[in-house]
């Protein structure tokens, strides 16, 4: 079943054109994005994506840091796997050296990523005028990201 039944969401094949994924903060088994990029990777195999990207740049830092093929991710989703199986295949297809203190150290420093360069800093401002003018607590990467899901769902920032 796709989408949602009577007002009620269906989170085994999101439909991101009726609401967004989960925040980037939440985490699976230390990873942070883990629950988003999964929320993403069954509703792009729903093709209910919506204006979200799949494979964007922080897939890629996900990706990058467990060693993990995005394809090969997109694959074990596609069979219906819960958030636990996952974790467990996240967990046996990682890196050898992705243990508990490397993960929390890697979903810490991306929680905590600011703009970077000078036209993500660009972007970053232009973003936070059009969305939340006056907002000063919008720092991170991970900040913008959830005032852009609610904006883009009719919240105002």
């Amino acid at each position: 079943m796709l989408g949602s039944v009577a007002g009620m969401v269906i989170l085994n094949a999101p439909d991101f054109t009726q609401h967004p994924p989960r925040s980037p903060r939440c985490r699976l088994g230390g990873f942070v994005h883990l629950p988003r990029l999964l929320d993403k990777a069954r509703a792009h195999a729903a093709g209910k994506l919506g204006e979200y990207k799949w494979n964007c740049a922080l897939d890629q830092r996900f990706t990058a840091f467990t060693g993990m093929d995005i394809e090969a991710l997109l694959a074990e989703v596609k069979k219906g796997r819960s958030d636990t199986e996952m974790l467990a295949w996240v967990t046996a297809n990682s890196k050898p050296q992705c243990a508990a203190w490397e993960i929390a150290a890697w979903s810490d420093w991306l929680t905590n990523l600011a703009a970077g360069n000078e036209a993500r800093h660009t972007m970053f401002a232009e973003e936070i005028k059009r969305n939340a003018p006056g907002r000063e607590d919008i720092v991170t990467f991970f900040d913008r990201l959830e005032l852009d899901d609610f904006v883009s769902y009719g919240g105002k920032g």
